[in-house]
């Protein structure tokens, strides 16, 4: 089992950042790839961005693509995601996800492990 805890959320101003974490604990060797899903109220969990273990380049929504970027601090088992300019409809939950397979990285149902979710508004 691997358990994902998620920080750093809260109310920003339009214009403005914030940096997510989401450490893993448990058996986080057997991880091979870790992600960002946001969810706004009333909408569906939309995929962000993800950093699958062996590939130098993480995968990034195109949606969001220039506005974040994730990293990894492989000694921490922690993972981050950067948000830069937000938006007001960047308002939502954010939830990590890790899972044990490469494949399907851009799609919820291809993660088995979720955190609780950190709550991200964006103030106009």
């Amino acid at each position: 089992q691997v358990q994902l805890v998620e920080s750093g959320g809260g109310l920003v101003q339009a214009g403005g950042s914030l940096r997510l974490s989401c450490a893993a604990s448990g058996c986080t060797e057997s991880i091979s790839k870790m992600g960002w899903f946001r969810q706004p109220p009333g909408n569906e969990r939309d995929f962000i961005a993800t950093i699958i273990w062996g590939e130098e380049t993480p995968r990034i929504a195109d949606s969001v693509r220039g506005r974040v970027t994730i990293s990894r601090d492989v000694a921490k088992n922690i993972v981050y995601l950067q948000l830069n300019s937000l938006k007001p409809e960047a308002t939502a939950v954010y939830y990590c996800a890790a899972d044990q397979t490469h494949v399907l990285w851009s799609t919820s149902s291809a993660y088995d492990y979720w955190g609780q979710g950190t709550q991200v508004t964006v103030a106009t």
